[in-house]
């Protein structure tokens, strides 16, 4: 196979038109040396950071292609990103995927106005996706480092970056928005958001959102509710603000495929929901649920459904306090409640009547606390900060069981009750503490030097309940995680920047995933004495130049991951067989980012990405069997799974205030599903539109607004998320989810 980047011309000159953007940059800079803001830029770049940094602000999020669409998927448009969903919005999270730079989304931070996240894992076992975490209307910044976070970024994932996302502030004034979209596959989404405009009092807005969305393939619906709450005050130079978010979010699954499988069964193939009959009869032909008609493969093909369904409520209040004119102390304090299941009606186990098909849970509860604190003090040209952060995490996992009679088939939208087995119940309890220290101090003129160090630490107590899995305790410690930068100012328009820092992954809590504990108690006894947790070695350098004619930055790194920690799962992913976690060696990733955006003249933008890179294995997977029996993966040398090697994403937008619109195009080369590269999905390029109108004074309305988004407007065929069902050493496997063909979207908003 060509590479994809020769394979498709378009690219090619995408990529070479970017590079005679930033050839052409320094002529700008020689006629307009005066800086301003670009016009609804659509990049910011982080100027005077010492690591990379870009960012997305409100006019970025409400450009998006539909109303709804997850803010991964605007974030997406930056270098290094790679996003993949199996729906037209992506928040369809079983089949969400947010890579930077080759580490995948359990490897990165996340927050929201400074409240972690976790990890934002379809296993829901220390936070919550974004798409959950808040309203998309309600987003108003998002800022992601694609190396290295701040030192005092509360999380306890981030090999690679973080991306903090930060929410809105209520109006100053009175009002009510309200927006109506409505689209392909009967989507319908209601946003309505109150402001109760400042007064002594502070300022506050209550938000209601409702989604409803039929799959494109297959029957079933994604449903979602959410109400979000924000209120802010400001008084003597500080600043009281809090937030109170509900979500409840209750979604169909699509069918996981292979590559053998959409070629044999076609790109809609899905599960057999609402029939519930096809589902039995499948199961006595292809599962060896019937005497005389053996297990086959085709058992997998389809099952009756599968859902995911989520119950949040997140909570945060910050205090940004100014002690004094140099000093300032800035506390949160947290509280997250889930109750989640994720259902799975499965052929390998029959119900208590004799159905060979029974529904099988994993469940989850969640209750986390936390508080995070920084003081800053300014003192003879030192800007020094000390931050501390401490959660507990209270995760309750249970596998359940729960009869599926032809009679009294349970919902794949409702919790259910009355299991009649449970397979493993665990309380799982995780303490954190991240303490760091840093200073940032200017050397000479225009040379700031940033360095510091953080101390992370998290014990997890793990108490099996019912079942014969694992239980104990272990500990991932690292006390001195360091972080050193500098910054240059070349001139008015120009800077330089290097960082090099360490960052370490804590083990994961819970009884399913990358976790110490999905295996059994001889597994967990013989790993948690030498098991190691994961460390990276983040070194990045890179370029900033900026005029108001156009914002541009190149960045190189070079990134060093250990003790990669990796636990392989026999058999389909609807088993749920137990994995034995290892350290299985590193991995080294080198790349080159670029991000150029353009003012081409009043009211038009071009705004371009360039992501090169390349991360392979650095070692053999070794592994014994309990015979003793040595078995080798020659992994070594490999490239790394569902890390592209060339991205491309190029946006042309229009604003004149009155009328808008964008136009994407969006390339990534091919992506391994084997960690012996032996089987892969093709390259692909999506073309995404949007455009609408606004006015002022509409009648009774003070704004008005219509948007009509296309996505994927070439209707192209394509695999999006890959690793649904985790990866495999070898060949094909059922662990694919195809991408969504043409959406269309129109959005009606009315401001009073």
């Amino acid at each position: 196979m060509r590479s994809a980047v020769h394979a498709f011309t378009p690219v090619a000159t995408a990529a070479a038109l970017l590079g005679l953007a930033f050839a052409a940059a320094p002529a700008f800079a020689q006629s307009t040396p005066d800086t301003q803001e670009l016009e609804r830029v659509t990049v910011t770049l982080g100027r005077g950071q010492i690591r990379s940094v870009q960012g997305l602000t409100k006019a970025d999020f409400e450009a998006a292609a539909a109303a709804g669409q997850s803010p991964l998927a605007t974030v997406s448009r930056l270098p290094g990103v790679n996003f993949q969903s199996a729906d037209p919005l992506g928040n369809y999270e079983w089949s969400t995927r947010f890579t930077v730079r080759a580490f995948s989304q359990n490897q990165l931070g996340f927050t929201l106005d400074g409240v972690p996240l976790g990890d934002m894992s379809y296993g829901n076992l220390n936070g919550l996706h974004i798409s959950r975490a808040i309203s998309s209307e309600n987003v108003a910044r998002a800022d992601l480092s694609q190396g290295t976070g701040s030192l005092d970024t509360p999380s306890s994932s981030n090999l690679g970056g973080t991306l903090q996302f930060y929410s809105a502030d209520p109006a100053k004034t009175f009002g009510l928005q309200a927006s109506q979209t409505l689209g392909s596959e009967k989507n319908s989404r209601t946003f309505v958001r109150l402001e109760s405009g400042a007064s002594e009092l502070g300022a506050v807005y209550l938000s209601y959102t409702r989604q409803v969305a039929d799959k494109w393939r297959g029957e079933g619906q994604q449903r979602q509710e959410q109400v979000n709450l924000k209120y802010v005050k400001d008084f003597g130079g500080s600043r009281l603000s809090a937030f109170l978010n509900t979500s409840n979010r209750r979604e169909v699954d699509y069918q996981d495929m292979s590559l053998e499988m959409i070629n044999r069964l076609g790109y809609q193939w899905d599960n057999f929901f609402p029939n519930f009959s096809a589902a039995v009869k499948a199961s006595q032909d292809y599962c060896g649920n019937v005497a005389g008609k053996p297990y086959t493969a085709q058992c997998d093909d389809a099952y009756y459904a599968g859902s995911g369904l989520r119950k949040d409520t997140l909570a945060g209040a910050t205090l940004d306090a100014k002690l004094a004119d140099s000093l300032t102390l800035k506390t949160t304090v947290y509280h997250h409640k889930n109750d989640g299941r994720g259902l799975w009606y499965t052929p390998y186990t029959a119900s208590p009547d004799g159905t060979p098909v029974a529904l099988r849970t994993t469940e989850y509860a969640i209750k986390r606390n936390g508080l995070s604190t920084t003081l800053e003090y300014d003192l003879a040209g030192h800007q020094l900060r000390v931050s501390y952060w401490h959660e507990n995490n209270d995760f309750d996992q249970a596998r359940r069981f729960y009869a599926t009679s032809p009679s009294a088939v349970p919902s794949p939208y409702d919790f259910p009750s009355n299991p009649f087995f449970t397979q493993w119940q665990y309380a799982f309890t995780t303490k954190t503490d991240q303490f760091s220290l840093s200073d940032t101090v200017e050397l000479a003129q225009g040379l700031t030097l940033g360095a510091g160090f953080k101390s992370l630490k998290a014990t997890i107590d793990a108490n099996r309940q019912i079942g014969t899995g694992p239980a104990g305790s272990i500990t991932a410690k690292k006390s001195f995680l360091p972080q050193v930068g500098l910054n240059y100012q070349l001139s008015r328009t120009d800077e330089l920047f290097a960082s090099v820092s360490k960052n370490m992954r804590a083990y994961q809590g819970a009884a399913t995933g990358t976790t110490p504990f999905a295996t059994t108690q001889a597994g967990f006894d013989a790993i948690k004495g030498s098991l190691r947790p994961e460390t990276s070695t983040n070194l990045e350098g890179g370029w900033r130049t900026t005029s108001k004619l156009y914002e541009a930055a190149v960045t190189a790194y070079v990134v060093d991951f250990k003790d990669r920690l990796l636990g392989v799962t026999q058999g389909s992913g609807i088993q749920g067989n137990p994995t034995v976690l290892s350290n299985v060696g590193g991995v080294r990733t080198k790349g080159l980012e670029g991000a150029l955006s353009l003012r081409l003249m009043p009211g038009v933008s071009w705004y371009n990405s360039l992501s090169l890179s390349r991360s392979t294995y650095q070692d053999d997977v070794v592994s014994k069997n309990a015979s003793n029996q040595t078995t080798t993966v020659a992994t070594a040398g490999k490239h790394v799974v569902d890390a592209p090697d060339q991205m491309v994403k190029s946006i042309l937008s229009y604003d004149d205030g009155q009328c808008f619109g964008n136009l994407g195009v969006d390339h990534m080369s091919k992506r391994y599903f084997s960690y012996l590269n032996d089987a892969s999905v093709p390259g692909r390029t999506l073309v995404n539109l949007s455009g609408g109108v606004r006015t002022k004074s509409l009648g009774v309305l003070s704004e008005g607004s219509v948007q009509v988004g296309v996505t994927n407007l070439a209707n192209k065929k394509y695999v999006s998320t890959i690793g649904s069902n985790g990866f495999v050493n070898s060949g094909d496997s059922q662990t694919l989810l195809q991408g969504t063909p043409r959406q269309v979207f129109i959005t009606f908003t009315g401001k009073l």
